[in-house]
């Protein structure tokens, strides 16, 4: 069962203030056997879907019909994946609730943990860099040993990253011995690497960062910059340690950011209480940017016999009519 995402521009429901779309500019829709299903979406941040404010109403007419009159809906279009369907590993919005997550994604929390810790090592480490290092026009181009141990440090942990999904997903490389970057980019379109924006919040001027956005597969390694100044540094110091730069390094670290999103979520970065979390939110704000609602999981409902029919509002969630997600693995 597929559904269609759509912009709002009207609310049209008995009881409710008449701006709701304003806040929750984004709608997804499908039908049940007896039922029209509406959930309301937001389009900044992480584009929350609002599982709170599901509109439900016994069908009478088409989908797109209802859609039109009581949300007015605009620029209707399909979603790629059935209503219910989750991708293993890989996190889209809807997935807000931690228990949700794990279940949709089968998040192994041990994996998890050692993901944070190793994310924690790497914002500590620059953390004490930036003392040394304004990260203004003149210092993002400066580097030293420091810069260089903490770039292949980063880097080597993105590639563990991508490794772990590809092994996780039981997709072997591509050369029967080896994953490389050939392998690695079949991520991008899958996991919606090149969305991931993140910036520094306490530097004004900087730019903000969104690492895999000139990824391509005709260029895998060299596409990604700061990856290939890794590659060269690594293998040839004398000849490139001028590769290992400041800017570098913060496209590396806001790429395990990303990274660590797309697998396992940011709520977990943001919302938990712990240090991890508290260096995040002192340091990053993370956001989806040119993110694509086609893409996004959708919960399933199952309404009870005896449901209502007339228009309302209610949370499907705190109802438990949320059916179990539907794990698809990863193809590439």
């Amino acid at each position: 069962m597929n559904g269609i995402f759509y912009t709002n521009t009207q609310t049209n429901i008995p009881g409710w203030v008449n701006d709701l779309h304003e806040g929750q500019p984004l709608g997804y829709a499908y039908e049940t056997d007896s039922h029209f299903v509406h959930i309301y979406g937001k389009n900044y941040g992480f584009n929350v879907i609002s599982v709170g404010l599901t509109a439900i109403e016994g069908k009478n007419g088409t989908l797109n019909d209802w859609v039109s009159r009581v949300f007015g809906a605009k620029d209707i279009q399909p979603l790629q994946l059935n209503i219910g369907d989750s991708v293993e590993n890989i996190w889209r919005p809807s997935l807000f609730y931690s228990q949700d997550i794990h279940d949709a994604l089968k998040v192994s929390p041990f994996e998890q943990r050692s993901a944070e810790q190793a994310l924690r090592v790497l914002i500590e480490k620059l953390d004490e860099l930036l003392l040394y290092i304004e990260p203004d026009q003149n210092g993002l181009r400066a580097y030293g040993h420091k810069s260089r141990e903490l770039l292949i440090l980063a880097c080597t942990e993105v590639e563990n990253l991508w490794t772990s999904i590809f092994k996780n997903s039981g997709i072997p490389p591509q050369n029967n011995r080896m994953y490389t970057t050939q392998d690695y980019v079949k991520l991008l379109p899958k996991a919606c690497l090149n969305e991931f924006e993140i910036t520094f919040k306490n530097y004004d001027g900087l730019r903000k960062f969104v690492p895999f956005s000139q990824w391509n597969v005709a260029q895998p390694t060299q596409s990604l910059n700061w990856y290939d100044a890794y590659n060269k540094t690594k293998h040839d110091r004398n000849a490139s340690f001028n590769e290992a730069t400041l800017e570098n390094v913060l496209d590396a670290i806001s790429a395990n950011i990303a990274m660590f999103c797309a697998k396992f979520s940011p709520f977990g970065l943001i919302n938990d209480n712990n240090a991890l979390s508290s260096l995040i939110n002192q340091h990053f704000q993370i956001s989806l940017n040119g993110s694509n609602p086609s893409t996004y999981y959708i919960p399933k409902i199952a309404l009870p016999a005896d449901t209502r029919t007339d228009l309302l509002i209610y949370d499907c969630y705190k109802q438990k009519h949320n059916v179990a997600w539907n794990i698809l693995p990863l193809v590439l």
